[in-house]
């Protein structure tokens, strides 16, 4: 895979971080993916309340995880 120069940039300034300054942006990209499919689910399904926005994305999250932990 070729990496972007944009993207070397990214893990040289990653690398510079604390510990625990990697794991806050860790919480934070979480958060974001977090916002960004519900706002996906909500664009895609208008029609649909918040509670049912929800079961949808608990749904699909729980696909997500790896079984084998």
């Amino acid at each position: 895979m070729n990496k972007s120069p944009d993207h070397k940039e990214y893990i040289k300034i990653m690398r510079k971080l604390s510990p625990q300054d990697r794991l806050r942006k860790s919480f934070e990209l979480t958060e974001l993916t977090k916002y960004l499919f519900i706002a996906g689910l909500k664009k895609r399904f208008p029609e649909l309340s918040n509670k049912e926005i929800k079961k949808i994305y608990l749904r699909r999250i729980s696909k997500c995880h790896n079984l084998n932990y």
